[in-house]
């Protein structure tokens, strides 16, 4: 686990976790599963930094940080993004609109094109649902950031609707919603997201069964997405095994956008 923080205590102000600057060089933004909590892959991200080749001084200026779920889980401990025992997930079109807004308020200090997502479980596939602009009307609704109100006004200059240009996303174990359906790619190279998206799933996921990456990719190559897949033998959860290869996939998303523009187009 990285020691570059250890002189750092992580600020909490009950909507997220935060380490490292504010105003920082680069970020990582974490969405836990179902039923835990912010600090649930706050340890996952202090193991990744040293993975991506970047220097000391390069990993002592990444932000991390780990959003909590706005809801409370119904068995009493942890968080939830949405409810799963409710029949249709009547919460997703809110947390969509909240997700969104959380997201490009933190753009405020760190750019998007800028920022790595990394979600597990539900966390994945809000981050894949909200990123992709593919949410129904919960990804069109506006809102000021920060105060996850559907139809509330964004501010100006900030994106409504439509993909966000993240500089990375990997999503562990996640699923498509049902509505889900990404943004096509816009022809204009210089406005389209270039976002690329690493998936990783247990073979023998008892939860999340493994096809549903199978067609995560499916859906995200429709639409031109920069997709890579990895599986692995095993159940529920991020095999270790493949820590090296998220570190990769996040300094290459990183390094794309160094020089703090948008990220490089598509060949």
């Amino acid at each position: 686990m990285s020691t570059l923080f250890n002189d750092h205590t992580p600020r909490d102000d009950g909507t997220a976790i935060e380490l490292g600057p504010e105003r920082a060089s680069r970020r990582l933004v974490l969405l836990h599963g179902w039923g835990a909590d912010a600090d649930d892959l706050l340890d996952l991200g202090l193991e990744l930094l040293p993975l991506t080749g970047l220097s000391a001084a390069e990993q002592a200026q990444v932000s991390l940080v780990a959003l909590r779920a706005p809801l409370p889980h119904p068995g009493g401990m942890g968080r939830q993004w949405y409810d799963l025992q409710q029949p249709e997930w009547p919460q997703l079109a809110a947390a969509r609109v909240q997700l969104r807004e959380r997201l490009i308020g933190l753009g405020a200090s760190v750019p998007l094109q800028r920022t790595a997502l990394l979600g597990f479980s539900q966390g994945a596939a809000m981050a894949l649902d909200v990123a992709t602009g593919g949410g129904g009307e919960g990804a069109d609704a506006g809102g000021a950031a920060g105060d996850g109100r559907v139809g509330a006004q964004p501010d100006h200059g900030r994106p409504a609707r439509g993909a966000l240009p993240l500089a990375a996303l990997i999503a562990c174990s996640g699923y498509p919603h049902p509505d889900w359906q990404p943004q096509p790619l816009e022809a204009d190279p210089h406005q389209a997201p270039t976002t690329k998206f690493l998936l990783t799933h247990g073979e023998q996921d008892p939860v999340v069964p493994f096809a549903a990456s199978v067609e995560l990719e499916r859906l995200l190559k429709t639409t031109g997405r920069t997709v890579q897949r990895l599986g692995f033998s095993g159940g529920h959860g991020i095999d270790p095994t493949l820590l090296g290869a998220m570190g990769a996939f996040l300094a290459a998303g990183w390094q794309q956008t160094a020089a703090g523009g948008t990220p490089a187009a598509e060949s």
